[in-house]
């Protein structure tokens, strides 16, 4: 990575020898315009749209309209499930000598953790038009002022959930108080109906209830300094591990929901809300997608049923109740791929394709002026929420770091299966932090 020296003008030969050698760096990650699509290359792609449907679609047609626009450069696709993609195949990658040309990267710690271990291109002088063009998402995608990634898609989790089945019910309104919340569930189970479906089998959906939690338990500051310093001696992160064994007490899940997968087929915990069989699920924007094609053929049937509402707030809690768990997905270049990975990214995030994204009704789209492309009227109300959102926190697991996070949510599943404890939680975030 080149970065600029000071050098004394009367040392002249040094200057013209430290400039030729910052040149000669600057041109293995930035070639002149000229330089670009001369020669072929062939760019390996790992993202997460891994089941069929519009989302994996998409991304086939964005590669394919590269190369024409480019017929030098191949884009060879890898759709990989998301679990497995970040929590094993992208390591390992990483650690080998053949790692993907570019990869989903979802920011925070982990891609701290990344770029300290010199794995990441920086593309920060590359990417100033599309950086100003997304805004201060792209702060996630940033290591000390460097940028090493660009997101895609950005926005904040909630319920989403069946109206009819409410309605059957008798819940006139979706919740805004966690006592509301209960309420609801106690409704639901009178009407034989599973109130909540999670995919704990993958542990990050049921891991998701302690980070609301704990937002809601914790002060923002707490938070910030939390991701900064990985120090969790405030008591509020073991309150976020107590509010969620008392939540677990009334029961809101679906049987076996320890071994329930959250995205894949069916019976995943997406897959009963998507058919009818649970009332809700606690998830980001891209569920919309995910449940259109377990619906199948159904979907049109199932859609004017299904709806969102934001996490809801908590009586008492000293937590902000607008603010709100959210993210983004992203991709970033490792440092071994040639400099046209940056021009796909930069592709990638370009307002037509961003627009194109949009459109697909999978997620919300971060660039400037793609958000005319959202027509769906449930994924505009996240949109409209994630905009007027106090603030929003990063996914936890993220924001910590692989090690931590990882740490984090076993200990949390440990909740959710009976055999752990509030405490418990914080104690592994904090030897993970050690490590």
């Amino acid at each position: 990575m080149a970065r600029p020296r000071r050098i004394r003008a009367a040392m002249a030969l040094i200057a013209t020898t430290t400039l030729l050698l910052a040149s000669a760096c600057k041109s293995d990650e930035a070639p002149a315009e000229a330089e670009l699509f001369k020669n072929p290359v062939t760019l390996t792609w790992w993202h997460n749209a891994s089941d069929a449907g519009p989302g994996k679609d998409y991304w086939q047609k964005v590669a394919n309209d590269f190369h024409g626009l480019h017929p030098t450069v191949t884009v060879e696709i890898e759709a990989i499930e998301t679990n497995q993609l970040q929590r094993t195949r992208i390591p390992a990658a990483l650690l080998s000598n053949d790692p993907p040309d570019i990869f989903q990267a979802w920011g925070g710690g982990e891609i701290i953790d990344q770029v300290k271990a010199d794995y990441l291109k920086d593309i920060t002088e590359a990417t100033k038009t599309e950086v100003a063009n997304i805004g201060s998402a792209t702060g996630i995608w940033q290591v000390e002022g460097r940028q090493y990634g660009l997101p895609f898609r950005m926005g904040i989790e909630g319920f989403w959930y069946n109206k009819k089945l409410f309605t059957q019910a008798g819940i006139t309104a979706p919740p805004t108080t966690l006592d509301e919340l209960k309420t609801a569930v106690t409704k639901l189970k009178a009407a034989n109906v599973i109130p909540i479906s999670v995919g704990a089998g993958d542990k990050w959906p049921a891991a998701h209830y302690w980070y609301n939690f704990a937002l809601r338990a914790c002060s923002i500051a707490t938070l910030k300094s939390a991701a900064l310093t990985l120090k969790f001696d405030d008591p509020c992160f073991v309150k976020a591990g107590q509010d969620l064994q008392a939540f677990i007490g009334v029961q809101p899940f679906q049987p076996n929901f320890i071994a329930t997968v959250a995205q894949q087929g069916a019976g995943s915990s997406a897959g009963l809300v998507a058919t009818g069989k649970a009332a809700m699920e606690l998830m980001g924007d891209w569920n919309l997608g995910v449940m259109q094609t377990l619906a199948g053929d159904n979907w049109k049937t199932m859609r004017p049923d299904i709806d969102w509402f934001p996490f809801p707030a908590i009586a008492g809690a000293p937590g902000d109740p607008k603010a709100s768990l959210g993210g983004g997905d992203g991709f970033a270049c490792s440092k071994k791929a040639p400099a046209e990975c940056v021009e796909f990214l930069k592709y990638i995030v370009s307002p037509a394709v961003q627009k194109g994204y949009a459109e697909i009704n999978v997620g919300l789209p971060v660039a400037k002026g793609a958000e005319a492309g959202v027509s769906d009227p449930t994924l505009r109300t996240i949109l409209k929420a994630t905009n007027e959102a106090s603030y929003t926190q990063l996914w936890l697991d993220t924001a910590y770091g692989s090690t931590v996070g990882s740490a984090m949510n076993d200990a949390i599943i440990a909740i959710f299966a009976g055999t752990g404890k509030p405490d418990q939680v914080v104690s592994a975030m904090k030897a993970a932090a050690q490590k």
